[in-house]
């Protein structure tokens, strides 16, 4: 089993033999000098490596654990257990390149079958906190959980401690927030310098030069240092020669292990702040416009949010209004409602941050929360929409789509199934902030005849592809329709791609393929934190007879079977037995979870 430090390798091996008859060996980086240290409170003091073979045949079950760091003896020793004996061997090691030949043999020759452990996937890594702490944790503070601790579950348990030892985990009225500086304890910076390894003075300048001023340009650091640097994977330099720290924690602890005069020094000023800010809302525009938001690095706006600093920034709000409409876009929906949130503490008021905090929310169907935001938001916003659309007004949601100058002049709309005979202007020169995901959300709202051809005309290959999804949806090709959201997805937008498979499943004529698409529309939609769009929600329920439909509805509202019978002239029993159906195809145990699909 392959996986990284502190990712859980240990504990579900000792789970995997638990009951079982074993032996558990280990490496240490002390003793990769000193032949079958591994073995040797299992062998006497001075034994051959055929000696030690023929004692350990006896073994039914070895775990291995660290195998990366055994010394040459006890590696060989492993293999030739692996080859020769009848042991069952569990082999827990790092994907290091340091391991030697012989425990890399074991899955290169195929003697033993290889299985990488990843690291939890933040959904699930938000759930094992919130048990953790008992109760729901913020969107941002459960994200920055996830990426300073990089997979590691025991720099969790020790930084979630020391968090709240600090105070600065707090739970007013809402869910544990955390703002404000990463308390370095001993073992918080123990654990953080471990990934660090050893460093000559050179590559530990480079690296505080970057804690202190990240991102920095390629050309400003010692090129042959920071070459160094990142082959260890230290440093990232991205496609614009811009140096980051990649592991977040390193910043904080070198930050808090650099003395005053030296910090003083490094650290950024206020204009060295304001030019970074623009900097990153400049890329987030960029982003956004060619639609590809993959891999979003963590810059000066993020730290300055996570602790809590940077109130004299005045470019701030606007740098969280940016950063929630990225996170929207890339289907983070509930870390786009707590950037906005974060921006509003700011500037009450600020228009940008209320309209993505009403957008989000109109997506998580908070309906409340959006319409209060779209009450100071007076420029015209797709966010109108989205509210008009999980209101279940379809129509006017299109029709709002017209106050920002997308769809039609202000002439009034017909109805939905007549709007593909609306001519389509150019988008009015305001419109230049919501930029062609706008025309898009026609098509996502199920009217692409009535923007498909002011996409064609609309430059860019983002355009292009979203022209291509207009056109598969009015042909209804379900295959297209299944290479759009493929290609949305390597784009990071996630939202966009689980909708396409879900208009795939509906047209379908296979049932196999609309079950492969609507599977796929719920895998992405998953990762949306919780976004039910009409379309989801519509591939969600076709899974349903009408009737199933008709009675998950009524159930989703609160009433019990019995009033839900009585109102429907039916039984009890006949209602009890459509509910379960309709829990088998949802893939839900019981009521509790029917509320989010409405």
């Amino acid at each position: 089993m392959i996986g990284l430090s502190g990712i859980g390798k240990t504990r579900l091996g000792a789970e995997a033999v638990r009951g079982m008859e074993h032996v558990m060996v280990a490496g240490t980086p002390g003793a990769r000098s000193i032949p079958l240290a591994a073995f040797a409170h299992l062998l006497p003091d001075t034994i051959s490596l055929h000696q030690a073979a023929k004692a350990l045949r006896a073994v039914r079950v070895l775990v291995v654990d660290d195998a990366h760091l055994l010394d040459d003896a006890s590696a060989t020793l492993v293999h030739h257990l692996a080859v020769h004996g009848r042991t069952r061997l569990l082999v827990l090691a790092r994907p290091d390149d340091g391991a030697p030949e012989a425990v890399s043999r074991l899955w290169t020759g195929d003697l033993l079958p290889r299985l990488t452990l990843g690291s939890l996937p933040r959904e699930a890594w938000t759930r094992l906190i919130e048990a953790e702490l008992g109760g729901h944790v913020e969107a941002l503070t459960a994200g920055r959980l996830h990426r300073a601790c990089q997979g590691d579950l025991r720099l969790l348990r020790e930084l979630v401690d020391a968090v709240r030892a600090s105070g600065r985990l707090t739970r007013e009225s809402g869910p544990w927030t955390w703002r404000g500086p990463v308390p370095i304890t001993s073992r918080v910076g123990e654990l953080a310098e471990a990934t660090i390894g050893d460093v000559d003075a050179e590559e530990r300048e480079t690296l505080e030069l970057l804690a202190f001023g990240e991102p920095l340009e390629a050309s400003v650091l010692p090129e042959a240092v920071l070459e160094r640097l990142e082959a260890r994977r230290l440093v990232d330099v991205d496609d614009r020669s811009a140096a980051r720290l990649v592991h977040p924690l390193h910043g904080p602890v070198l930050r808090a292990r650099t003395g005053r005069l030296r910090a003083d020094r490094l650290r950024r000023t206020d204009r060295d702040l304001a030019a970074a800010l623009a900097a990153e809302c400049g890329e987030f525009l960029e982003r956004s416009r060619n639609g590809n938001v993959r891999e979003l690095p963590a810059g000066v706006g993020d730290r300055l949010a996570e602790e809590d600093a940077g109130w004299n920034e005045p470019a701030m709000p606007e740098f969280c209004a940016c950063r929630a409409r990225l996170a929207r876009l890339r289907g983070e929906i509930r870390d786009a409602l707590s950037w906005s949130r974060e921006g509003l503490r700011r500037c009450e008021g600020h228009s940008a941050c209320l309209a993505e905090l009403a957008h989000a929310a109109a997506y998580l169907g908070d309906l409340e929360t959006a319409r209060r935001a779209l009450t100071g938001v007076s420029a015209p916003s797709p966010a109108r929409a989205w509210l008009l659309a999980a209101e279940g007004n379809i129509d006017g949601a299109l029709r709002s789509l017209t106050e920002v100058s997308v769809l039609a002049s202000h002439d009034v709309f017909a109805p939905h199934d007549a709007f593909a005979t609306h001519e389509v202007p150019a988008p009015h020169d305001a419109f230049t902030s919501h930029d062609v995901f706008a025309l898009h959300d026609a098509v996502r709202l199920g009217a692409p005849g009535l923007v498909a051809e002011r996409l064609r005309r609309w430059p860019g290959g983002l355009a292009s592809l979203l022209t291509t999804h207009a056109t598969a949806l009015i042909s209804r090709d379900g295959q297209a329709l299944d290479r759009v959201a493929s290609r949305l997805e390597q784009r990071g937008l996630l939202l966009h791609s689980a909708e396409a498979s879900a208009q795939a499943a509906m047209i379908h004529r296979d049932h196999r393929a609309a079950r492969t698409s609507r599977n796929r529309a719920s895998t992405l939609a998953r990762r949306c934190q919780g976004a039910r769009t009409p379309v989801l929600v519509d591939a969600t329920l076709g899974e349903l007879t009408p009737r199933q439909r008709q009675i998950v509805g009524l159930a989703a509202t609160g009433l019990t079977n019995r009033q839900i019978a009585e109102q429907l002239t039916l039984s009890i029993r006949t209602v009890a037995n459509h509910l379960y159906g309709a829990y088998e195809r949802l893939g839900s145990g019981d009521r509790t979870g029917l509320g989010g699909l409405f």
